[in-house]
């Protein structure tokens, strides 16, 4: 019922690619912890018993990967150079 409501909605608005409810479930748990979510809300909004199940489920996005490496490596690799 909800993949052929999705379905409907999606082709609607013009969308060619096939979207299904997990990935929707998916983008909206990276879309949450890419936002600073608490994990512990992130895990009881999916309805997952284990942290850790969440932990892989919401994947950190490349962009922030990035911007996190950025932030709390380019000192550490600054004082490489210098020392």
């Amino acid at each position: 019922m909800i993949r052929y409501f999705i379905k409907r909605v999606s082709k609607r608005a013009g969308i060619k690619k096939s979207i299904h409810p997990h990935q929707l479930r998916n983008s909206y748990a990276t879309h949450l912890i890419n936002n600073s979510a608490p994990l512990e809300v992130i895990q009881s909004f999916l309805g997952h018993e284990n942290s850790e199940t969440t932990k892989i489920y919401a994947q950190l996005s490349g962009k922030l990967r990035q911007n996190f490496y950025c932030q709390y490596f380019q000192n550490v690799r600054a004082s490489a150079l210098i020392g």
